[in-house]
């Protein structure tokens, strides 16, 4: 099968692009590669994927509705996994017209390509960070998810309620998925398990906000590739049994589902950082500060969903994950 995978240089497009070259489908990289991290990561990731037969590259930004569409008509993708966006939640506050740019009118495009130039399937990344406000655990794609709290989460909302539309009105199958904080090898420097890392391993002190009182559903991103591939797989189809008078958010009569990618199992923030210590042998020091705006202060994946549909849950530990994820840091950097 043909795949077109935006983000291809990014951090979950590169691990996915590989798996599915791995496995013998053909890849269509499309990548714009930005600065919004050094873009020497980006190029290292896809030096990696160049080399494959069945790999073509394009570098274009998803804004460019005409590269788009050219690419669509040209490429004739079977599927189409959507993963380029403008990440982060702090960066949203700063820069906030990058957002509507990228993953509003960005995926606007992808839409549109999807209609004109039809696919089997159109799989998008979603955020847990539409979670928002929400406080009750574990959070589940059958909760509502209406008070999102920063400009990234409202985007990633909206792109759920757009990919509904298309689906309604063009009989589109859409699957988006809620990723829960990705980590790995290859991973985004603006994460904290890269910045932590490179910080104590050059003696300097890490900010550690709401003070250390942190949880996250970390996930290895080898199961959050294996997640986006099985949705993929999987196509959507509708829910004979939904119900309008008790209309369920993850599902709908259009060919459209929602799924969170999680590890189910959220971590302590200074338990990470424990870790982070023991394999690099080296104690942090830390600057505690209060809970920066936009964030929150925990998240916990409902993934009932997934193992339900696709026969899947995540399973790597934190433990095995941060060990994986320094032993290539050291690797990359020549440590």
């Amino acid at each position: 099968m043909k795949f077109l995978v935006t983000g291809a240089a990014g951090f979950i497009g590169f691990h996915t692009s590989q798996y599915l070259l791995n496995r013998g489908d053909t890849v269509i990289g499309i990548d714009n590669l930005n600065d919004y991290y050094d873009p020497s990561l980006k190029e290292a990731r896809l030096s990696q994927l160049k080399n494959r037969d069945n790999f073509r590259f394009h570098k274009i930004d998803i804004i460019d509705k005409d590269a788009i569409d050219a690419i669509f008509k040209s490429e004739s993708p079977d599927y189409v996994i959507h993963l380029a966006a403008q990440a982060g939640v702090r960066y949203s506050i700063e820069n906030p017209y990058a957002y509507i740019d990228s993953n509003i009118m960005g995926f606007m495009n992808i839409l549109e390509a999807c209609r004109h130039n039809p696919v089997k399937h159109l799989v998008f990344a979603s955020s847990s960070s539409v979670y928002g406000a929400n406080t009750l655990m574990p959070f589940s794609v059958n909760h509502n998810v209406d008070h999102p709290l920063s400009l990234y989460a409202a985007t990633k909302k909206s792109n759920e309620l757009m990919a509904h539309t298309y689906s309604h009105l063009y009989q589109m199958p859409v699957s988006g998925l809620r990723f829960f904080t990705v980590y790995g090898p290859w991973g985004r420097p603006d994460m904290a398990l890269f910045i932590f890392t490179k910080k104590i391993l050059n003696g300097e002190k890490i900010d550690v906000f709401n003070n250390g009182q942190h949880k996250r559903d970390f996930t290895y991103i080898d199961d959050i590739v294996e997640g986006v591939v099985r949705v993929a797989d999987n196509i959507a189809t509708g829910n004979e049994n939904w119900d309008s008078d008790k209309p369920d958010p993850a599902t709908s009569k259009a060919a459209y589902r929602l799924y969170n990618i999680g590890s189910h199992s959220p971590v302590e923030l200074m338990y990470f950082i424990e870790l982070i210590e023991k394999n690099i042998n080296k104690k942090a020091e830390i600057n505690y500060l209060p809970l920066q705006p936009g964030d929150v202060p925990a998240t916990y994946a409902d993934v009932d969903t997934l193992i339900n549909n696709v026969g899947y849950s995540p399973s790597t530990s934190i433990e095995t994950g941060i060990e994986n994820f320094i032993n290539w840091y050291k690797e990359y950097h020549k440590i």
